[in-house]
């Protein structure tokens, strides 16, 4: 598939405009101008959503866990559910701008700005649910290994909660500087064309004195391709440690081998497909059409379309072992899945992962936006039911029949879930109001004009580094 998606590359231009200016002014228009009435609204309803959940949180802090629907039996549920939700879902950024840019794939340009933002937005979500989950979340810093005056009190580096919290802040932590070196060249050019007062200043200083020389690209491109390749590996590694906070255990349908491979490909396939929402909406309320094209979308939904034939393998492989393995208790835990009391939420999940996708091998549903659209959504909302179906249904039917136990998530833990959901959006509306969503600099390597040779290529070498073309702008 990347070889196809490579060739196809080199065949047409992915962005065709006027001039490279053009690209400025397009990209820059909606950090210069008013907010329209349609960002006010989604950031008016997203900044609501999450005042409710904070306060959800702030009732949770103040009263316990108790309010939590959680039992002696199913000890995770909605928190954990979250968790896992929200770090895969920061996974397709990781992929777009690392893993893409290191394979040379010129679409990634119109997308890898968004995807990144994405990212942190996600993991910012996702390390809410540990810290809520400990109870007492201000004594969150015993999980930080420093030299202490508790004796010799170190954390417990076999704890789930500490594999968590590494994971978090060490993928956060590249992420964001790969975001923002990333970033560097736009905030010069919005310096430049920004009036004089705090906002020129701030970008001044963010910007870190970028001027364009030949000598601080050069540099530039040094460090983006060592971030790059150091930020690539956390694809795998990141959920992959929060994998084994199941698979490590000895609980029946937790403990498998197939799960950090299984964990990653559906985290890239859930972030994926958040990506496909998010860019068809930006798409068409910024009216990024000539920059977000119909075949960005159609090389996205193909990833959605692999990553999800994973899913769809590893959901069959799970059963197979479990009949293989002529475990009683593995066996009964996966057929309590597909026919017992929450069978309504493995048949949604079956539904969503497995049998949405598969309209988007057909070409007219993959140039369709609304249809793509649609399907995006029923991934995610599907991948969501995936680690609901794992860890509830795991966990209500104990080895004896006198611990079983049902489990109905509470208004308190519907709150915080809408809460997370409207800090993603609050965020992701901030950012796509005051920085540029895509990156100018790295579009302006790609771009085909008029002038273009009979190929449909622009006249300039296709690298990364003629993005040096941007200073005109």
């Amino acid at each position: 598939m990347v070889e196809r998606v490579a060739a196809a590359a080199r065949e047409a231009p992915w962005v065709e405009v006027d001039s490279l200016s053009q690209v400025t002014e397009d990209i820059c228009r909606p950090i210069g101008g008013r907010p329209t009435v349609l960002w006010w609204v989604g950031f008016l309803l997203a900044l609501s959503v999450l005042g409710v959940g904070t306060a959800a949180i702030g009732y949770q802090i103040a009263t316990g866990i108790g309010t939590w629907g959680l039992n002696r039996t199913v000890g995770w549920a909605f928190d954990i559910t979250n968790f896992v939700f929200w770090i895969g879902i920061g996974h397709a950024g990781t992929l777009i701008s690392a893993i893409l840019f290191l394979l040379r794939q010129r679409w990634r340009t119109s997308v890898n700005r968004a995807a990144e933002a994405m990212t942190l937005f996600a993991v910012m979500c996702a390390g809410l649910f540990p810290l809520i989950h400990m109870g007492r979340p201000w004594l969150a810093f015993w999980m930080f290994p420093y030299p202490n005056t508790r004796g010799s009190l170190w954390i417990n580096f076999r704890s789930p909660l500490v594999w968590d919290f590494f994971a978090i802040s060490t993928y956060f932590t590249i992420s964001l500087m790969f975001w923002y070196v990333g970033l560097i060249p736009d905030l010069a050019t919005v310096r430049d064309r920004a009036r004089a007062g705090l906002g020129k200043r701030l970008l001044s200083w963010f910007s870190l004195g970028w001027n364009g020389s030949y000598r601080v690209w050069q540099r530039y491109e040094i460090v983006y391709l060592l971030l790059a390749g150091l930020a690539t590996p956390l694809v795998v590694s990141v959920h992959t440690i929060v994998s084994w906070d199941f698979a490590t255990s000895v609980i029946p349908g937790w403990h498998a081998t197939i799960f950090p491979p299984y964990f990653v490909a559906g985290a890239i396939f859930s972030g994926m497909a958040m990506v496909l929402t998010l860019m068809i909406i930006a798409r068409a309320t910024m009216r990024l059409e000539r920059y977000i094209t119909r075949r960005h979308v159609d090389v996205m939904s193909k990833l959605v379309i692999a990553t999800g034939g994973m899913v769809a393998l590893a959901y069959g492989t799970e059963f197979f072992m479990a009949l293989y393995s002529a475990n009683q208790y593995e066996q009964f835990v996966f057929m309590n899945r597909a026919l017992g009391p929450f069978s309504w939420a493995y048949w949604t999940m079956v539904s969503c992962n497995v049998i949405a996708p598969q309209l988007l091998w057909f070409t007219r549903v993959r140039r369709h936006l609304g249809a793509v659209f649609a399907v995006s959504i029923f991934v995610n909302i599907g991948m969501w039911f995936e680690r609901f179906t794992i860890i509830v249904t795991s966990l209500h039917r104990d080895y004896l029949p006198s611990s079983w136990a049902d489990y109905a998530p509470t208004s308190i833990e519907v709150a915080t879930l809408a809460g997370s959901v409207g800090l993603f959006f609050t965020c992701f509306l901030i950012f796509c109001r005051f920085i540029p969503v895509i990156a100018m600099s790295e579009v302006k390597g790609v771009i085909g004009t008029p002038s273009a040779g009979a190929t449909g290529q622009p006249e300039r070498p296709p690298e990364r580094l003629p993005a040096l073309a941007g200073m005109e702008a």
